[in-house]
């Protein structure tokens, strides 16, 4: 049996104490003057196939960059699904554009193509599909739709490493992909993320909107001190368009590179796991995971179900919940709240509070109501996210297992 310690500390080993400690031994580097955030970005495009990557604070971060990227801007309307984490749709609102909520596939739990469609107006500049769960969105389809209306597609991978529709890996089927390295993801730098690209153009103004506009950057090259004596002159100017300081730590970099040279692992037991629950619910109608299409593997960041045991065997979501904890099973989670539900956006609290001039275009004129996406709405509710990250085989199987025990509890009573 596994201590609670290693439990824990599982993900972690001597690799990235090793890498951690060569950035103390440097003298602690900045990601401007450091080499770490360099290798981390050199691997990730070798694992992932693209010419660009470039390292992050945040996973929220890295949506925000690729927007700036894409030119979104106020006027601006962008495409993102109801079912997410709110930083999909509020890095839209950091641009002072507008999200436009899609519907999702009530099979996949993605968002629909055919409703984002129906959403595309004059005004869209860009697409955010979120391969939730680890189920990678069905970006082919946007992309045929961004070819027609001339848009950008940014897939938002934070749940999604490594998964693939027909061979070709999530995060570099759009323009931009925007990946998390927050502590619950595949891998982890504690917080984190990165942004991976085919186009030098793209990658050059993400980075350079990420670290303060600095002139010195480079598509492929993140430090600003590229002659000493010209950033030491009085008449160097150092910023030649406006960014953030989004710059990722050396220290968190280096725990990145040594994530990265084990995520097949990470990927692998996540997907092992879920084949466990796959086996629990295959004889109940009532327990019903996300589908996976055909061509499709899901990187399986947790295991989703759609709960639909309160019409079939008369028990409530919080009912089960409670019964599957009595037995033993790890508390799941309920799905987030459909973005624009959530009080933020219910209340207003965007476009200029506080600043009568900033954004005129929107300033009191856009709204969100309940009803807006219908299925998620239905939904939502209903979803079961079970844990699919435990170093240890023998707590999934178990966890598995109080599944099943609660599964026949209900069938039976």
């Amino acid at each position: 049996m596994a201590t609670a310690k290693s439990a824990k500390s599982w993900r972690f080993g001597d690799k990235e104490l090793e890498y951690v400690r060569e950035v103390l031994d440097s003298g602690f580097g900045s990601s401007t003057s450091g080499n770490m955030n360099q290798r981390l970005e050199r691997a990730f495009a070798e694992k992932f196939g693209v010419r660009y990557a470039i390292t992050h604070n945040s996973g929220t971060s890295t949506m925000h960059s690729c927007l700036a990227a894409a030119g979104v801007g106020p006027g601006d309307e962008v495409i993102v699904p109801a079912l997410t984490v709110i930083s999909t749709a509020s890095v839209v609102l950091h641009q002072n554009a507008v999200p436009v909520f899609a519907d999702i596939d009530p099979a996949t739990f993605n968002i629909d193509a055919a409703d984002v469609a129906r959403k595309i107006t004059p005004r869209t500049r860009a697409i955010i599909p979120v391969s939730l769960c680890g189920l990678p969105a069905d970006t082919p389809a946007l992309m045929k739709l961004a070819e027609k209306h001339n848009l950008y597609v940014i897939e938002d991978c934070a749940q999604c490493f490594l998964g693939t529709i027909d061979g070709r890996i999530s995060g570099v089927i759009g323009h931009m992909g925007s990946f998390s390295f927050e502590n619950s993801k595949h891998m982890t730098t504690g917080d984190g993320g990165i942004v991976i690209t085919d186009s030098e153009e793209l990658a050059e103004r993400v980075r350079k909107f990420c670290c303060l506009g600095y002139k010195a950057l480079r598509a492929e090259e993140g430090r600003v001190r590229r002659s000493r004596d010209a950033l030491q002159d009085p008449d160097y100017k150092r910023h030649e368009t406006f960014g953030w300081n989004y710059r990722m730590p050396e220290v968190a970099a280096a725990l990145g590179l040594a994530q990265i040279e084990k995520l097949d692992d990470f990927v692998a037991r996540r997907q092992a796991i879920a084949r466990l629950y796959d086996e629990v619910v295959a004889d109940c109608d009532w327990m019903i995971p996300q589908r996976v299409p055909a061509g499709y593997v899901s990187a399986c960041w947790t295991y989703a179900v759609r709960y639909e045991g309160e019409a079939a065997v008369g028990a409530s979501w919080r009912e089960f919940r409670a019964k599957h904890k009595e037995f033993g099973g790890e508390p799941f989670y309920a799905a987030w709240s459909v973005v624009y539900l959530e009080p933020a956006l219910q209340n207003d609290q965007f476009y200029g509070k506080g600043c009568p001039t900033h954004c005129p275009l929107y300033k009191g004129q856009v709204h969100f109501e309940p009803g807006l996406c219908l299925v998620a709405e239905e939904i939502q509710p209903k979803l079961m996210l079970f844990q699919n990250n435990y170093g240890d085989m023998g707590i999934a199987r178990a966890n598995a297992q109080a599944l099943k025990k609660t599964i026949d509890h209900f069938r039976s009573r």
